[in-house]
């Protein structure tokens, strides 16, 4: 069969992908287009129509600045859906670009999968509507949305979380190896995990080396995002603040500790089983606006949403400050706050059920 994947965020290119490969198991002749990032690449051996780096707007000012851009890219995804013919098209989260495409390829008669939901239990509960009525097939990764979704009469699939594939996956790690390889010194590490955009990595980056003094004994190591070019982090740079590219899973495991701007990674950082603080600090006005459309939601971090409780700490907005950071990363260097999360973070792992994620979504997608 012939399919059409979108991915519009580094997250999105990281499950597509292991969707792919389990779809090229089941369907050994599968023929892909896509847009998405360098690990769809590598599955299909060809470059996406479009680079999601080209893609991720982040917040309400940066979409109403670059709105033509956006609307030009809609334009064009849909006539090459069109041009393309595909069987089935695969939409993955990006739900302000995705939603609009489902509409777009129903109406044109074909089958539509949503593969990991928009987050509309937060906000834009809505939307629900639309997938009700253009997408065929729903796929969630987080165990409360089948109930969201049931709630508002859709059938949604759990298909367990396919960062726990992602992370089995991984080959043993030699600490010792990997600090000589990357030109690291002998101290233990903090992980620096500032996101991937670079309005958000400038804001983060400052933030977050503001603990140095307090912490000589540790080496902190910036995780750099595929989609910003080494040149960007060296004015961070310097004997104790290192920086490595494209390797976040290998220096996580490296790691002692991390300080982690919310979104996907925080989840990423708990399965891997290393401590963390959750930051997140946006535009005043996007702040605002918000928390005005956010409901219902106690917290940011999907470790919290998903053990529905405070497992890590969130440090938001004006409560992430330096004093606040070194209070809580202490917390979780040593001690009992350390054991404690250690120990929520196993049962966070039970919760989102084993491996096979990527194959039980394939399997739904190959038998229609």
């Amino acid at each position: 069969m012939k399919y059409y994947i979108i991915a519009g965020e580094a997250s999105g290119d990281l499950h597509a992908s292991n969707l792919m490969k389990s779809i090229l198991k089941k369907d050994p002749t599968a023929e892909f287009r896509f847009w998405g990032g360098d690990l769809m690449t590598e599955v299909a051996g060809f470059p996406p129509v479009k680079h999601y780096r080209d893609l991720a707007f982040m917040g309400f000012l940066e979409v109403a600045k670059n709105l033509g851009t956006i609307l030009k890219n809609i334009r064009f995804c849909k006539e090459d859906i069109q041009n393309y013919k595909p069987d089935v098209l695969i939409l993955v989260d990006y739900p302000g670009f995705n939603l609009r495409i489902a509409e777009f390829g129903k109406n044109l008669g074909i089958r539509i999968i949503y593969y990991i939901s928009p987050q509309l239990w937060a906000w834009k509960e809505g939307r629900v509507e639309k997938i009700r009525k253009f997408v065929d097939e729903m796929l969630v990764i987080l165990p409360f949305e089948k109930d969201f979704y049931k709630k508002h009469h859709v059938d949604a699939h759990f298909t367990g979380h396919p960062l726990l594939d992602a992370i089995s996956d991984l080959k043993e790690i030699n600490i010792q190896k990997f600090k000589s390889d990357n030109n690291l010194n002998e101290k233990e590490i903090i992980a620096l995990l500032p996101g991937s955009r670079e309005q958000e990595v400038t804001k983060m980056l400052e933030l977050m080396l503001s603990v140095r003094p307090y912490f000589k004994e540790y080496q902190f190591v910036i995780a750099g995002a595929p989609s910003l070019p080494k040149e960007f982090y060296q004015k961070y740079v310097d004997e104790n603040v290192h920086f490595v590219s494209n390797k976040t899973y290998d220096l996580l495991r490296c790691s002692k500790a991390a300080l982690v701007t919310s979104g996907t990674a925080t989840l990423e950082t708990a399965l891997l089983n290393i401590p963390e603080v959750v930051c997140y600090r946006s535009s005043r006005i996007s702040y605002e606006i918000g928390k005005r459309v956010v409901k219902n939601i106690k917290y940011i971090s999907l470790v919290n949403l998903i053990m529905d409780q405070e497992v890590v700490t969130e440090l938001i907005q004006s409560d992430l400050n330096t004093k606040n950071l070194v209070k809580e990363l202490q917390l979780i260097l040593e001690g009992k706050s350390r054991d404690k999360m250690l120990q929520d973070f196993e049962l966070l792992r039970k919760k989102l059920g084993g491996k096979g994620a990527s194959d039980h979504a394939a399997d739904i997608i190959v038998k229609g």
